[in-house]
């Protein structure tokens, strides 16, 4: 166990590198479009934002299989090093093309992350510590956004600016890649033999994963909530900078830190609850997620009416809410997906649910661009969001999961 948890423990700042350099650029927009002047437009930015995670999510599931396939650590390790040094370079664009292929080469390199990191938790953590020990490593993804919403303050000043957030961080990866590499460890490979058993496993990785009921239906239940929550990363800034007029740094302080400090604290708390529920029900880790989405139902509503009502207090009020909600999701799905697929099967599992979730966050991110250039009301369009939420707690309470291992 002392392992298990030091792994989680090397892990924790890559994820927080790997959301905090995909955040901060969220929190510095408008400095980064005073400065390359030809983005133009909402619709431009939208589709470098959609860019971004489309080609992460094409390369998620190739991440995976490279992953199960290969080597977790060595997957974790080049990926953090060519992300970090694509970051750096972010730094020094000096147009909306450069801008565009930086952010695009950004997606293929963090794209390999994510799969691989929690599949190692997994390998290491069994049924009495799994959910916490993701609900850990999530921590650093909140904290790297909560951190990337204080971009915005270093970007407005003078003798720093937005350039500097890509440099800092961007070295700060490339150099923590070598001790990781040194400290990390694979779990030693096990024979398979569920593999010979299981007819389906004989259609390779892809076919037995497809074939899957409760996988696809875990596929769809990760990916409607994440249409909302990739619009709130990427679009909340400016949402409340635009609709209460306040400084391009409380913006990003405000659409950051209180939603990301409520996952951080509901991750933990989920994480628990699940390992203990656990104990009475394999049901138990469906049953903390879906008592989370119940949760993002309601703060969705709230996030879409604030700006109407000119209440900054609801909009934050709402915010926590669907903090508190995503935390009991977001710590919960590896461990869901554990119970329904074979440990070799992990990070490519993990890797096709971000193919789709990213896919359809790039369309959200893009179409959310453009009904704001059409003046859509947000209450409308997180209203959608809303609904879209009931119906994937409907899919999550379908999932029939096994025994954990």
């Amino acid at each position: 166990m002392r392992r298990a948890w030091l792994i989680v423990a090397l892990l924790f700042p890559v994820a927080l590198l790997n959301y905090l350099d995909r955040q901060m650029i969220a929190s510095m927009k408008v400095s980064v479009m005073s400065d390359v002047k030809d983005i133009g437009s909402e619709a431009n930015w939208g589709h470098m934002l959609a860019s971004f995670k489309w080609v992460y999510a094409i390369f998620s599931p190739i991440g995976g299989y490279i992953a199960d396939r290969f080597s977790r650590k060595l997957t974790i390790c080049g990926s953090l090093f060519v992300w970090s040094l694509i970051t750096w370079l972010t730094g020094h664009v000096g147009s909306f093309n450069e801008l565009y292929w930086a952010r695009t080469l950004m997606g293929i390199s963090e794209a390999f992350y994510i799969p691989a990191a929690l599949a190692l938790i997994a390998d290491y953590h069994t049924a009495g510590t799994r959910s916490r020990a993701i609900g850990v490593h999530q921590m650093g993804i909140y904290c790297g956004v909560m951190v990337g919403g204080f971009a915005g303050f270093v970007a407005d000043a003078p003798d720093l600016g937005w350039r500097f957030m890509f440099d800092f961080t961007g070295l700060a990866g490339v150099l923590y890649a070598i001790p990781l590499l040194l400290l990390l460890r694979d779990v030693p490979r096990q024979a398979d033999t569920q593999k010979a058993r299981d007819p389906a496993a004989r259609g390779g990785p892809l076919g037995e994963l497809l074939m899957n009921r409760n996988f696809i239906l875990l596929v769809f239940y990760f990916t409607l909530p994440a249409l909302a929550a990739w619009v709130v990363r990427d679009w909340m800034p400016a949402i409340l900078q635009k609709a209460f007029n306040i400084s391009q740094g409380k913006a990003g302080v405000s659409a950051s830190l209180y939603w990301q400090a409520a996952a951080l604290l509901s991750a933990i708390l989920g994480g628990w609850l699940a390992d203990r529920w656990m104990q009475r029900s394999e049901r138990g880790r469906i049953y903390v997620s879906a008592i989370g989405m119940m949760l993002i139902v309601p703060a969705m509503f709230g996030v879409g009416n604030a700006p109407a009502l000119n209440s900054f207090e609801l909009a934050i009020a709402s915010l926590i809410l669907f903090g508190v909600g995503w935390g009991f999701f977001d710590c919960n799905n590896m461990p869901i997906l554990s119970q329904i697929a074979r440990p070799q099967m992990r990070a490519t599992g993990y890797g096709l649910m971000n193919f789709v979730s990213m896919m359809c966050g790039g369309v959200a991110d893009w179409g959310f661009g453009v009904m704001r250039d059409h003046q859509v009301p947000l209450n409308v369009i997180f209203g959608v969001f809303a609904l879209v939420c009931v119906f994937s707690l409907v899919l999550v309470l379908m999932i029939r999961p096994k025994p954990e291992t």
